[in-house]
């Protein structure tokens, strides 16, 4: 919502977002601009974004059109390289990679934009089955759909097109609107109507389309009606939006371990070396997508060294040392580091990979933190002063060494405008962490990809050992480092008293479970309580734990509060061999948990017909 009064009062009415790409490998870079690996939680997400650009109506000058991308199943691009190809049964398309975009079509998306991956052996951009029989067809979409960046032409080089005119042919055929920079469009329609190669009621179609937006937005009526200077300054200097970016920030950070209760830190401590190559940078904060323009004004943003500078008084000393780049073999700076985190009662250190090292294009086959930066973690660890790191990044990475030593560690992504206030209001309890992983972290390269829903096979490995003819690696555990849904917070939350009003659902019946929900800690904060179910027999496997809903409580120290959930027909259904959406009589298991790993609560239910 703020994103959109500051973008539409800076005379932009437009924006190619949300991306909505499930995901589940890691090494694809563009996994930092979506929601992660989940179905559901990429739902909620998606018609939460679209409802947050669009505001009350398209038109509005405090709103911005949504453009729902990249449609369909680019997050499953073969080896996580961007821009390759999607294979995959037409059940896993309608299960696992459609629900956001009907979703966001739900919450009124106005556009939609088309991926560059082909999909079964057709481009996605010249794809009938996805634009006209799902989108413009089954789900009755009246937007329009954009190509994204010359994917129109690029379906020469997928030779599945001879040429731009024949490129075009497929697109406008398709149900591709309008042509993003490749100028097949404007150089061949005119010659393909002509030729009776396309009837004139296909051009008028996506005419009509793009007008009609055009006609929301009131831009025929003044097409500088969202160009206001006053406007724009007043948006991009509200107090209230910096308020909303620290707060944010905030949420987003996961504490991925805290050994011996490390974090929050007293703001009392003497002195703190705060130590990396992410401690000083602006700009890198940013991420991908802004870090690469080359004239942002980077000078409003909250390093993470001025971060604590403002979140600590005179009475505590700030000790800096570089260590060492983010990339490279250099070990010279570590001396120093070592000498500053001598001198201290805390050290802090900020390593991960650069804010341009995710995002698109950015695929990597090496997803391991970067450089010597692990490596200056152990050489501070061994001067046996306590230890929190930070990990800045876009995407899951992996960190071995880190997570099986450091005694506490914060993921903090990229946290943009606020990221230091945020990480400072986190490292000293400020605000508790609340935020949980969207993403399963691998242990290894070799895993991926990995995802916590996926299907039992007929030799399960319970042990993790490749003994015994079982489905497992020899010399790798199966399990990822940290699973979907972690997340700990400074306080402790206990679960108990789980009741289902009955055991037997039929399909016009509902369930209600209930529990008692303690805060067992010293803190107040918030939990992130997930509800996971399994259909333990199905006409199709199914997986062996899918999320089907959550809620965020907050409880002050000593606090109890009854949670509750209803479980209908919806939650149990699913897509059959023939895509039909239904459920199956059955038993099912539902848990109750702190995340995917960390069921605390366990019953079992039948669906009779």
């Amino acid at each position: 919502r703020v994103a959109a009064v500051e973008t539409s009062a800076s005379g932009i009415h437009w924006t190619f977002a949300p991306m909505v790409d499930i995901s589940r490998d890691p090494r694809w870079g563009r996994v930092m601009e979506g929601a992660g690996e989940d179905t559901y939680l990429g739902s909620k997400i998606a018609y939460a974004r679209v409802k947050g650009f669009q505001g009350n109506n398209i038109g509005d000058t405090d709103a911005v059109m949504a453009c729902v991308k990249h449609f369909a199943a680019y997050g499953a691009a073969v080896g996580g390289r961007d821009y390759n190809s999607v294979d995959m049964s037409y059940r896993m398309l309608w299960e696992t990679y459609l629900p956001p975009f009907k979703a966001a079509l739900d919450a009124g998306a106005a556009t939609f934009m088309n991926s560059f991956n082909d999909l079964n052996g057709i481009p996605a951009t010249g794809n009938t089955y996805l634009q006209r029989d799902i989108l413009k067809g089954k789900w009755n979409f009246k937007g329009f759909v954009v190509s994204d960046w010359g994917s129109i032409g690029e379906m020469i080089a997928h030779g599945y097109s001879k040429d731009s005119k024949e490129a075009a042919f497929q697109a406008i055929t398709a149900g591709s609107d309008m042509d993003m920079e490749s100028n097949a469009y404007r150089n061949n329609l005119a010659e393909l109507v002509k030729e009776n190669k396309i009837s004139i009621d296909v051009i008028d179609d996506a005419v009509r389309r793009i007008l009609y937006k055009k006609f929301e937005l009131g831009l025929f009526d003044d097409p500088f009606k969202f160009s206001n200077p006053e406007r724009q300054k007043a948006a991009l200097t509200n107090l209230e939006h910096t308020k909303a970016a620290r707060e944010v920030a905030s949420k987003s950070i996961v504490l991925l371990k805290n050994d011996k209760n490390i974090l929050p830190l007293s703001k009392d401590t003497k002195t703190i070396a705060f130590i990396g190559p992410m401690v000083k940078p602006k700009r890198i904060n940013h991420g991908f997508w802004a870090i690469n323009l080359k004239d942002v004004d980077s000078t409003y943003i909250v390093s993470q060294w001025e971060g604590l500078q403002n979140k600590l008084g005179q009475n505590t000393q700030l000790l800096y040392a570089k260590g060492c780049e983010i990339e490279g073999t250099n070990k010279d700076g570590f001396a120093e580091a070592i000498a500053v985190a001598n001198q201290a009662d805390v050290v802090i250190v900020s390593i991960g990979e650069r804010g341009n090292m995710s995002g698109e294009a950015k695929s990597r086959s090496n997803i391991h933190i970067p450089g010597v930066q692990e490596e200056l973690v152990q050489a501070l660890q061994a001067t046996g002063k306590p230890v929190v790191v930070l990990i800045n990044a876009g995407r899951p990475l992996v960190f071995n060494q880190t997570a099986d030593t450091a005694p506490a560690i914060l993921y903090t992504w990229w946290l943009g405008t606020e990221a230091g206030n945020a990480i400072a209001d986190v490292l000293f309890g400020d605000y508790n962490p609340s935020g949980k992983l969207p993403m399963t972290f691998p242990r290894d390269e070799g895993q991926l990809p990995i995802y916590y829903n996926h299907f039992n096979t007929g030799r399960p490995a319970p042990n993790e050992t490749a003994f015994n003819y079982v489905s497992a690696y020899t010399d790798l555990k199966n399990s990822p480092k940290f699973a979907f849904g972690h997340g700990l917070s400074y306080t402790t939350f206990t679960y108990a008293d789980l009741k289902l009003s009955k055991n037997k659902i039929s399909d016009s019946d509902t369930i209600e479970v209930s529990f008692q929900l303690t805060n067992s800690g010293k803190f107040a904060g918030n939990e992130v309580v997930q509800l996971y179910l399994r259909d333990k027999v199905g006409s199709v496997v199914r997986p062996i734990i899918e999320l089907k809903d959550f809620q965020k409580i907050y409880l002050n120290a000593g606090e109890t509060k009854t949670v509750q959930f209803s479980i209908d027909k919806e939650k149990l259904a699913f897509y059959n061999e023939k895509l039909e959406w239904n459920s199956e009589a059955g038993d099912f298991d539902l848990m109750i948990g702190t995340s995917s790993s960390d069921i605390r609560l366990k019953a079992s239910f039948e669906l009779v017909k």
